[in-house]
């Protein structure tokens, strides 16, 4: 029964330190002195013109939480197809609702105009 306790123990250990190392190494092999050309803007090698924060449309946003989701939803289904001829009436059935449940709401998005990339 300890031994059980033990793994739970030396999990949160490990997931203690790994954090703090994540936090305390910068802090060692980082510069000391930073100057000035360090504290400027950098981006990809050019020199920033003009104010540096660029506004992007709404819809961009939509449209990669859109694929993130039905990404995740494929993620979901993948299980269930490979174990699609061993399954029961009952788990087909389940996973008929589940896609049908997405493809609801796939036409949602469809008429709502957020597939609609320009």
């Amino acid at each position: 029964m300890l031994d059980n306790w033990l793994y739970i123990g030396l999990f949160i250990i490990v997931a203690l330190f790994i954090p703090a190392v994540a936090v305390l190494l910068p802090r060692l092999i980082g510069p000391r002195k930073p100057n000035a050309i360090k504290q400027e803007i950098y981006e990809c090698g050019i020199e920033t013109v003009g104010d540096a924060w660029v506004q992007f449309k709404v819809q961009y946003y939509i449209f990669a939480l859109v694929f993130l989701i039905f990404d995740i939803e494929m993620i979901f289904l993948f299980p269930w197809a490979v174990a699609f001829d061993k399954l029961p009436l009952f788990a087909v059935m389940e996973g008929v609702l589940f896609i049908m449940i997405l493809l609801v709401g796939l036409v949602y998005l469809w008429r709502k105009g957020a597939l609609e990339w320009a």
